[in-house]
């Protein structure tokens, strides 16, 4: 692998110089589509989407052939080491809920559930709609932005979008921890959990509220990244992370949280809350445990 024969620094100049000049390529070929999600005509809109979201998986893929050329990657057909329990369902929609440590989080869950899942849409910051071409594709795509300030706005906001997955199947992301884990964060905010911030509902319930009953499953994904000296991003772009461990469990949608006002309702935010805080003790006891795993090639169950 290139990454043994390079020093890290230089691993990491390349595979953010392809991985830009790949964003940029596939950016240009969705620009069509990009421009027509701008007129008003909704089958048009949909169609436009449609293809942005096409040009979005061919991007993935050039990723996919990046980094496996550059990183010395565990497992070649799955990125890093990676314990799934379940079984996808190829065509259903799935909502996947995930600690969130760096932007790298992203592209590693873009990598693992290429062609597993429908491509995944993400709960994004409103301010991020300004952020050159992420920004105009995530729009373009139906990505459902956040203003993390107004209830009322925000629900309005997954409703629209949740409305739009009803004719395509999608996985939902939900970072519930709405911004990533640091230790001075965890601290500043009295974080119960040793290694994650404490979880926020409120986009969770809209979302279950909005669209729960055409979810296959909810996707309970812990990322677990080697220790490093360097910042996570910078030493998963250096090729340091392609160990990063994944553990992936598909578990039953909460069918008591499907319907509910969670701004209104107290009981059904309790519950929410209640169901999210279970979520949330399991994963930090995963995390324990992942952190003092001893380093092995894992081998992904062939049905992922």
């Amino acid at each position: 692998m290139i990454s043994m024969l390079l020093p890290p620094w230089v691993v990491g100049l390349l595979t953010f110089a392809l991985m830009l000049g790949a964003l940029l390529f596939w950016f240009t070929a969705m620009l069509p589509g990009i421009l027509l999600r701008l007129l008003p005509v909704y089958a048009v809109q949909r169609l436009a989407s449609r293809y942005c979201v096409w040009m979005a998986r061919n991007w993935v893929a050039s990723n996919q052939l990046i980094l496996r050329a550059l990183h010395d990657v565990a497992n070649p057909d799955a990125y890093g080491e990676v314990d799934f329990h379940g079984r996808l369902e190829p065509g259903q929609s799935y909502l996947l809920l995930c600690n969130h440590q760096s932007w790298a989080d992203i592209l590693i869950l873009f990598d693992v559930f290429h062609a597993r899942t429908p491509f995944p849409r993400f709960f994004l910051k409103r301010d991020l709609l300004w952020l050159p071409i992420i920004g105009l594709v995530c729009w373009a795509m139906d990505f459902p932005f956040m203003t993390r300030k107004s209830g009322a706005a925000d629900r309005a906001a997954t409703r629209k979008a949740c409305a739009v997955y009803r004719h395509d199947p999608v996985t939902v992301v939900n970072f519930l921890e709405g911004t990533r884990f640091t230790e001075t964060k965890r601290r500043a905010r009295c974080s119960p959990h040793r290694h994650l911030l404490r979880p926020k509902s409120g986009g969770l319930a809209y979302t279950l509220d909005a669209m729960g009953e055409q979810f296959a499953g909810v996707l309970d994904v812990t990322v677990c990244y080697q220790p490093t000296e360097r910042s996570l991003a910078w030493s998963w772009l250096c090729g340091e992370q392609a160990h990063v461990r994944l553990s992936i469990d598909l578990i039953p949608v909460p069918t008591e949280l499907l319907h509910g006002d969670y701004d209104s309702e107290p009981a059904y935010r309790h519950q929410v809350q209640a169901w999210v805080n279970g979520l949330w003790l399991r994963k930090d006891a995963r995390l324990e445990t992942l952190h003092n795993r001893p380093p092995v090639q894992a081998q992904r169950p062939a049905h992922f």
